[in-house]
């Protein structure tokens, strides 16, 4: 029963995880109607932004994280200003293709800026065991994985307060239903979309800092927002509180999948589990557990 709690744990600590880099998806999809394809680009350019700053100009990792903050924030506000802005009113598959395009764009500007090489990321938090929780329960749990959750949590917490409770969290409702009815009531909707695009490069880098140290600052990262798609489906595209409930459901059956089924089914499982169960939830429910309905008159 202790080794059940001790992958359930780490299922849960790494849902968090998952959790926030689906935010990123959540708060561009509620401001634009549109999947940014790019959120991944993103993670990856904002981590080895960061490492590339420390090394190259050997700095701290505290001087190199604010430094890295006001690039991401300059490529938001890029990205709204030069991609975005001029799509205004166009079809959602236009938009979509556009941040594919960006995709592509802000892998090969981060690797030109800083290289193709893997680098190490070194926080400082320590991953060993919790002595207290080790020595109470006889359960294994990661320092880093706790500090790294508490620290998704917090964030993910604030900002959905900031989208439910704050007047930048009304207007962004009104211009995810509809534009032009937003524009006509005054609400400015090149600068909702700067904010909300300044906000998903600050959630970028946070995802960025938390994988690359756990996994290293690599082409890989990219891939980790793969694993926000299951989430967004089970949770539901526009809610925040969906991408939390979503990452701790696909982050506990991934682990548990691994070490209770992956022994009857070969190797590899933690790959395509969360893919399945996606699949297998969107014939129940495509809209997700949070997602609204949505009802067309015929």
């Amino acid at each position: 029963m202790n080794f059940f709690f001790e992958v359930l744990i780490g299922g849960l600590l790494s849902g968090v995880m998952y959790a926030l880099v689906a935010l990123g998806f959540v708060l561009i999809y509620k401001a634009s109607g549109v999947f940014n394809f790019a959120q991944g680009a993103m993670v990856f350019f904002a981590a080895l932004t960061c490492v590339g700053l420390s090394e190259k100009f050997d700095l701290s990792i505290w001087l190199a994280i604010p430094l890295t903050m006001a690039v991401m924030v300059v490529l938001g506000l890029a990205i709204e200003k030069i991609v975005l802005r001029p799509l205004v009113n166009q079809p959602e598959i236009t938009l979509f293709m556009a941040t594919i395009g960006l995709t592509f764009f802000i892998e090969g500007l981060a690797q030109l800026l800083w290289g193709s090489q893997p680098h190490k990321l070194s926080l400082p938090i320590e991953d060993v065991p919790i002595e207290f929780i080790m020595e109470k329960f006889n359960i294994l749990v990661s320092q880093f994985d706790v500090i790294a959750a508490l620290i998704c949590a917090i964030l993910v917490t604030g900002l959905a307060l900031l989208f439910s409770k704050t007047k930048i969290g009304r207007a962004l409702r009104a211009v995810a239903d509809d534009h032009q009815a937003a524009l006509a009531v005054g609400i400015p909707l090149q600068q909702i979309w700067g904010i909300v695009w300044t906000v998903a490069g600050f959630v970028a880098l946070v995802a960025g800092l938390l994988w690359g140290a756990r996994n290293g600052v690599q082409f890989a990262l990219t891939f980790v927002a793969l694993k926000a798609l299951p989430v967004l489906i089970l949770g539901g595209f526009t809610s925040v509180p969906g991408a939390i409930v979503g990452g701790l459901i696909i982050g506990a059956s991934e682990k548990l999948a691994e070490v209770y089924i992956g022994p009857l089914v070969g190797g590899g499982i933690e790959g395509w589990f969360p893919y399945v169960l996606a699949l297998l939830f969107l014939l129940v429910r495509p809209e997700g557990l949070f997602g609204e309905k949505i009802i067309r008159r015929i």
